[in-house]
């Protein structure tokens, strides 16, 4: 008997979570997002020398003064170039399901930030700046292409697998909330400690939550499924292991190496380090957040503005066994 009346419980919980989650879902969908998004890339592929004034009229932001036409010129004969857009445009040709996807996460962002205004947006080509994949202005967005040709591409060949399994069209829309989060979670640069750097990324990753909860978290933080589910298997141990090291209160910037930059691995120095993804100081920062906010009433602006200690320590956080 017990087993149906809990399948019934679980339905009417489900019922009632997706009718709350179905009506914010509706709110945002209301919201109009008439977005300019325009192929730098395509145009300056298919440019002339005499094109050179009228793009760097409409493109200013993208012609620095200081450089003669001659330099953009000559730009157009580079072989190298010329493969680049040319990889470009066979992966993402006309960009409608990109263009599809980036409307929908401004009308998360216009739902959770009204005060914003919307930018335009402009694909280029960046050289394979990987470490900036996405700058975004007030005004602006510019969406470097090339950083997004796939782990396996010929361009990344040279590169190390961690930074080349990053290089993939499926993480567009998370490099642009992830450079919208700049805008919006302020750094500590007064509390220097780790777990002030923890709760940052936390909130940077609670802010995807919201901004892109259709992308699945492995997306959110650029893991693989694989990755994913090794962080989530292994939490608990994790999170001892930062505890008995009382870590939390550190000011060492070795610990930001270690578990939050970029990284084949994370540094435990145990025998699991190669086995572990790198980064899981911003997952478990995500975990601690994600409690928080299920444990307290408070708003999207208000986590924001709230120091880390007070994050922590109102979070009830504990790591899934």
């Amino acid at each position: 008997m017990k087993q149906p009346i809990y399948a019934l419980f679980v339905l009417f919980a489900l019922f009632f979570g997706c009718k709350e989650d179905s009506k914010e879902a509706q709110e945002i969908n209301k919201i109009k997002v008439d977005l300019t998004i325009s192929r730098f890339d395509r145009e300056i592929a298919a440019a002339q020398a005499s094109d050179i004034p009228l793009l760097k009229e409409k493109y200013p932001y993208l012609f620095p003064e200081q450089y003669p036409d001659s330099i953009w010129v000559n730009n157009l004969k580079d072989t190298l170039q010329i493969s680049i857009l040319k990889e470009v445009e066979g992966a993402f040709g006309d960009f409608k399901e990109e263009a599809e996807k980036i409307e929908r996460f401004y009308k998360h962002v216009l739902y959770a930030f009204p005060q914003e205004r919307l930018p335009k947006v402009v694909t280029v080509i960046s050289n394979v700046d990987y470490n900036n994949p996405v700058i975004i202005t007030n005004e602006l967005v510019l969406l470097g292409l090339d950083n997004y040709l796939g782990p396996e591409h010929k361009f990344y060949q040279g590169f190390q697998k961690y930074i080349a399994a990053g290089l993939d069209q499926k993480y567009l829309l998370s490099d642009i909330a992830s450079a919208f989060s700049k805008k919006v979670v302020a750094y500590p640069s007064s509390d220097r400690t780790f777990l002030a750097q923890l709760v940052y990324y936390g909130k940077v990753l609670y802010l995807k939550d919201k901004l892109i909860p259709f992308e699945s978290d492995a997306i959110k933080i650029k893991y693989s499924q694989e990755d994913m589910d090794w962080a989530a298997i292994n939490e608990e141990q994790i999170w001892r292991n930062f505890i008995e090291n009382e870590y939390l209160y550190s000011t060492d910037k070795k610990l930001a190496l270690r578990f939050l930059d970029p990284a084949p691995f994370s540094k435990f120095q145990l025998e699991l380090d190669s086995e572990s993804p790198g980064r899981l100081g911003r997952y478990l920062g995500w975990q601690i957040v994600r409690s928080f906010m299920e444990n307290n009433n408070v708003t999207l602006q208000q986590l924001l503005e709230l120091p880390a200690t007070e994050i922590f320590k109102k979070s009830n956080y504990k790591p899934k066994r």
